[in-house]
């Protein structure tokens, strides 16, 4: 009862410690009044397109100090972003209305990409203190909220645009207090034991909300040339009449300001994302998933008891003849146990099922391991890059276990580790190679748009700097283990005549591709969220569910891999090794499938040749490696029930 008690104070304190520190995000930053906020600028983006450009590749106000770019990681380059500072001013607690500057009369060109951006739906992604500017908007009577704001707006019926000039700030601020001394994690939350005459030491402000409402103001160009930047301006309402908003048109010059309010809030700074994680509809992604993990339980199970059922009667009929009745049952034999001989033989292209098995591990455990770190709070939207720097990084030095896995295989099916380092060298460039001629075709494209989405030429060099000095000789080493690892010995020899196939009345690739719509009832409704979050630039947040979703789908690609497996078996095809792989490996094509539907259905505002290219590019390579990923999956499962089913008979 003790032991019991100890238990559950542990548990406690666990508990207690865990919410000493926050996790997702960056540290807390407080700020005293007067003290200024740095404001930053993001790439411009859309949904439209989906070709960043960098902010000041419009005529927008630039910093006194110059353009400087923020150092972003790995993610982010990859995502195209560039964040860079701006003009825009902020001063803790000071409430202000501000001009910026005056541009100069706007030329062909700069109207012709004014008008461009802003009919693409271009949206500018300002961030404060980490977080990006939220902006509300009412559709039939419902308030949708955004991230970012648009370059302008084109009213209906009209062939003019109008540029955003004016910005309406607000910043939500919570009073930070306690005792800084006494500080155990990075967020309030995580504060010590303080003292009521220690609570009443204000140590400053912390930023917890920011809020944008975008006008668009018509100003005299004469009156607001005389003024300097930063000079104040008087407050403004957002003009309803189209008279007195600012137009895009040739030899215009646009004018610039933004008024800032600060508002206390109850929000904390731990709490200050979960306005940008709300999901519309949320109640219904919940009970969706719920009921998918439901019925896919229900139905794995029942397969899966039924196939236990039939194999477990096979053995124990089997073993509880006599010698003679063996002997005879020998020569009576059917369905799985008349290819003893050939069960085992080794499979066509060999040495590429090797290659994608290896692979497959590799992107198994990097996908495995980063939805785990994500749903434990490491990976959050606040932390922009982070998923994808962790994946890169996961990927390179898994390749120890990419090469260990492919070279004990070949090993197995060869009977000799001749020729691994040729193997592992194929291991290590199969996957990254067919990701490098992809994003090559597609950065070729973004580059001929100027877009910030291409990746830069030295990014380049450090990419194949990483693959060759990290991943290759990783994978190697891997190798290496590999060829001194214990050999998985057949149970049983191999026939050196192969046993002819019977005929089948339809042919096998249709179950294999019909093998692949259960795994995909596992995904196809947390597609819908990964995809929105792609390419409708939503926050997906859910990496708990994810997390559940990615350990069902591995048991369900397994199950269904060893029962068709088995089927196989039954009408005495011995060639299972690859349709093994592509049972759970077909989901890939499903995935593919409904990707393009997406494209078809759910982004029909994706305009351009380019926009379509990129998305199928990006959509090719996630289809091929969950292929990679799900084939290996079952194609081992299958390989182990294989091995254990017939080391369980004994048939000479």
């Amino acid at each position: 009862m003790f032991a019991l008690y100890r238990v559950f104070v542990l548990l406690v304190f666990v508990c207690q410690l865990c919410n000493g520190f926050y996790l997702p995000g960056s540290y807390m930053h407080t700020y005293s009044n007067g003290d200024s906020i740095l404001a930053k600028v993001n790439s411009l983006t859309s949904i439209e397109t989906e070709l960043p450009f960098s902010f000041y590749s419009l005529p927008y106000c630039k910093p006194l100090e110059g353009i400087k770019k923020s150092a972003e990681n790995l993610g982010e380059l990859l995502m195209g972003d560039q964040i860079d500072n701006s003009a825009y001013r902020f001063r803790m607690n000071t409430n202000e209305s501000l001009y910026l500057c005056t541009t100069s009369p706007l030329n062909e060109h700069e109207v012709k990409l004014l008008k461009q951006r802003t009919r693409e739906l271009y949206q500018v992604n300002m961030i404060l203190d980490n977080l990006p500017a939220l902006r509300f908007a009412k559709q039939n009577g419902v308030t949708i909220q955004w991230t970012g704001y648009p370059v302008g707006y084109s009213p209906p019926n009209s062939n003019d645009d109008y540029i955003i000039n004016h910005l309406k700030f607000k910043v939500l601020v919570h009073e930070y207090e306690g005792n800084v001394m006494e500080v155990i994690g990075t967020g309030e939350e995580g504060m010590g034991v303080i003292s009521e005459a220690d609570k009443k030491k204000a140590l400053g402000y912390e930023v917890v909300g920011f809020e944008v409402v975008p006008c668009s103001v018509k100003y005299d160009p004469a009156k607001m040339t005389k003024l300097h930047m930063y000079d104040p301006v008087t407050s403004v309402n957002c003009p309803l009449e189209l008279e007195k908003a600012q137009i895009i048109k040739e030899h215009e010059r646009i004018t610039f300001t933004y008024e800032v309010e600060f508002v206390r809030s109850e929000t904390r700074w731990p709490s200050r994302w979960d306005a940008y994680l709300k999901m519309e509809g949320a109640r219904v992604h919940w009970f969706s998933i719920l009921n998918s993990l439901m019925v896919i339980f229900f139905l794995a199970g029942i397969v899966f008891v039924i196939f236990l059922r039939t194999v477990r009667r096979d053995l124990t009929k089997y073993e509880e003849l006599d010698k003679e009745a063996q002997a005879q049952m020998n020569e009576e034999l059917s369905g799985w146990k008349l290819v003893v001989g050939d069960v085992f033989r080794e499979p066509e292209l060999s040495k590429l099922l090797c290659i994608m098995v290896g692979d497959g591990v590799r992107i198994t455990g990097m996908a495995v391991v980063t939805i785990v770190f994500a749903a434990l709070g490491f990976m959050s939207p606040a932390s922009r890059g982070m998923l994808l720097t962790g994946m890169i990084i996961l990927y390179l030095f898994l390749g120890i276990a990419a090469g260990y896995a492919g070279i004990r295989l070949w090993r197995t099916v060869k009977g000799t580790s001749e020729g691994w380092r040729s193997l592992s060298w194929s291991i290590a460039c199969f996957f990254p190679g067919i990701a490098f001629v992809i994003l090559t075709v597609l950065n070729f494209l973004l580059w001929s748009s100027n877009s910030t989405g291409a990746i830069p030429i030295s990014l380049y060099f450090e990419l194949l700097a990483l693959w060759f000095c990290i991943s290759v000789p990783l994978t190697l080493f891997g190798g290496f283990l590999g060829t001194r690892a214990e050999t998985i010995q057949f149970p049983v020899r191999t026939n050196q005549i192969p046993r002819e196939i019977p005929e089948r009345k339809y042919p096998s690739w249709l179950l294999v591709l019909g093998a692949g719509t259960l795994p995909f009832g596992t995904l196809f409704i947390e597609l819908f969220f990964i995809f929105s979050s792609i390419w409708l630039g939503r926050f997906y947040y859910v990496f708990g569910f994810l997390l559940i979703v990615l350990l069902l789908l591995v048991v369900v690609c397994a199950e269904v891999s060893v029962v068709l497996t088995y089927m196989h078996l039954c009408v005495e095809d011995w060639r299972w090794w690859w349709k093994a792989f592509y049972a759970s490996g077909s989901v890939a094509l499903y995935v593919f499938a409904y990707s393009i539907n997406y494209l078809v259905f759910d982004l029909q505002s994706l305009s351009g040749p380019v926009s379509a290219m990129l998305y199928i590019g990006y959509s090719l390579l996630m289809a091929i490696a969950i292929m990679l990923a799900t084939g290996t999956i079952g194609f081992l499962t299958s390989f182990y029930f294989v091995h254990y089913l017939f080391s369980s008979v004994k048939i000479d």
